[in-house]
């Protein structure tokens, strides 16, 4: 299955774009009310480290929409098609080509030593994921697929997951009073400028990019920097939030 797309398609230049800075998919942090999003690879590095089991390595991941939601968007449904027309949007627009709020399916490889059951292992490896997944970012994982690859030695002293960091992301200063109000927030270790500047203005909503703090759920971030973001602004627009690094501190 090829779900490189996502649901949403982006065109050409945008998904380009996105692919050389390196963020890979943008993942919807939460439920549709909470107007955040996460870059993959900031996802995916967290995860990594948080799925570091002795006697495991994990190899390729990724993350991105379930096979339903991308049947239910090759049919022409998708997340917003029951909803009642007439009712006022209670969200801001997405990031360029991110992926729309819904369930989400963790892919990985792993090779493991031969001293425990496969089965154990593989269990044991998607608890840890779906356990850092939900409380330490926010996503909704509904599937969580392993596949193993290989079998370490007999001999070969424990190994652990060595996390990839995500692609540094260019920080900036906060100025004006949005940006200050979201660098002021606890758990926001610095504004990120990756899509564009810090905060982006439009004429129907506003953007800020952040990297959060590994011990801080990024989810939980987001909501509290939409709110500061919010109280700032002279104008009461909708706010999106992009989490586009984890930072372990």
């Amino acid at each position: 299955m090829t779900t490189a797309r996502g649901p949403q398609r982006a065109d050409g230049w945008t998904t380009s774009v996105r692919q050389r800075l390196g963020l890979g998919r943008l993942l919807p942090l939460g439920g549709p009310a909470d107007g955040a999003w996460i870059a993959e690879t900031a996802a995916a590095s967290m995860l990594r480290g948080a799925a570091a089991l002795p006697g495991t390595v994990l190899g390729k991941l990724r993350i991105g929409p379930t096979e339903e939601a991308v049947e239910r968007a090759m049919t022409g449904g998708g997340p917003d098609a029951s909803r009642d027309p007439a009712a006022p949007a209670a969200v801001p627009p997405a990031p360029p080509s991110a992926l729309p709020p819904g369930p989400l399916r963790i892919e990985a490889e792993f090779s493991a030593a031969p001293d425990r059951p496969l089965p154990d292992v593989a269990a044991a490896l998607r608890v840890a994921l779906l356990a850092a997944a939900t409380a330490r970012l926010g996503l909704e994982i509904a599937e969580v697929d392993l596949t193993v690859t290989a079998l370490l030695e007999d001999g070969t002293p424990d190994q652990v997951t060595t996390p990839s960091p995500a692609p540094e992301a260019r920080v900036a200063k906060p100025e004006g009073a949005v940006a200050t109000a979201a660098a002021g927030v606890p758990g926001v270790v610095s504004l990120t400028r990756v899509l564009g500047g810090p905060v982006h203005t439009a004429p129907d909503h506003v953007r800020v990019e952040v990297a959060t703090a590994g011990d801080h759920r990024a989810l939980d971030v987001a909501r509290s920097v939409r709110t500061a973001v919010a109280a700032a602004m002279e104008d009461r627009l909708p706010v999106s939030v992009l989490v586009t690094d984890v930072v372990s501190r």
